[in-house]
């Protein structure tokens, strides 16, 4: 009786389920029209005379005798050579995340382990340093680097972006180390590791889950940054936001708004494959506590 009562429909239940469906539309259509509308040329993605033009591509077939066309993706990535923004990106990533994971594991372990006053002060010293704006930090770079010249290149950006992201994952991996027991650290020293031994070959492998999400969302904050690579890289180095924006062009140089379209799926992509790929471990690190606190 009480299974035919959980599964029978009502109303509850039909309305929270159409506010999903409806929640997922809204938030997915963004991409896929973005994506349907970088096979299109300009005159039809954006078509002002009439809108149905971004799904029959009128304008496509006359201008390419096709209703799609990769002008776009071929104008961004070899006219443009939107491919070495791509390869500044993912040094960027990898080193940011790499560096943040590093200490931040470190850092979190000590601060949670620390029995000490002054933990609970680094850590409040943290949060205030990351709830700044980005471009207040950044104003405070540009002068050395412009005196030691350092302005441009890769390595001053992701100084930064450490800087910036190392509070974020010393909270996030302090607060999923204080759901680890003690135990287990004082066990694996009692067997004859040391403290560095049973931090690696304890505590890491069981806290694996957390170190993923926090590392995913290092990744998404050096990814996506805007303010800090536009600010301090050259245009010779800058990474893919950044020359996305360029793609769009200014009041005083005109852009190619179709290779901007045709970059923003070629960079949103990856990311839907990343979390697909992860989503396991993400979900594990989330519901282990590793943004508890």
């Amino acid at each position: 009786m009480s299974t035919q009562a959980l599964s029978r429909t009502t109303p509850l239940k039909i309305i929270s389920l159409a506010l999903v469906a409806a929640w997922l539309v809204i938030a997915a259509f963004p991409f896929f029209w973005t994506l349907w509308g970088s096979f299109k040329v300009q005159a039809d993605f954006f078509s002002k005379a009439d809108w149905t033009n971004a799904l029959t591509g009128a304008e496509t077939i006359r201008e390419t005798g096709a209703a799609f066309t990769t002008r776009g993706y071929y104008g961004a990535w070899v006219q443009e050579e939107f491919w070495r923004p791509v390869l500044n990106t993912l040094i960027v990533v990898f080193f940011t995340v790499i560096i943040s994971l590093t200490f931040g594991t470190l850092g979190g372990y000590a601060l949670a382990r620390s029995g000490k006053r002054y933990a609970f002060w680094i850590l409040m010293a943290a949060l205030v340093f990351r709830a700044m704006p980005h471009i207040t930090l950044v104003s405070g770079y540009l002068l050395p680097f412009f005196e030691w010249n350092v302005w441009g290149i890769l390595p001053t950006t992701i100084i930064v972006l450490v800087a910036i992201n190392q509070p974020f994952t010393l909270w996030m991996l302090h607060s999923f180390f204080l759901n680890i027991p003690k135990d287990m650290d004082e066990s694996a020293m009692v067997d004859g590791c040391t403290r560095f031994q049973a931090f690696r070959h304890v505590i890491i492998p069981v806290m694996w889950p957390g170190v993923i999400t926090t590392g995913l969302f290092s990744f998404l904050l050096a990814y996506n940054d805007f303010a800090v690579t536009s600010m301090l890289l050259s245009s010779e180095n800058e990474t893919m936001i950044p020359a996305i924006a360029s793609f769009l062009g200014t009041t005083q140089v005109q852009g190619n708004v179709m290779f901007a379209v045709a970059a923003v799926v070629s960079a949103t992509a990856p990311l839907f494959l990343l979390v697909m790929f992860f989503q396991r471990q993400i979900v594990s690190g989330l519901t282990a506590g590793a943004v508890k606190g």
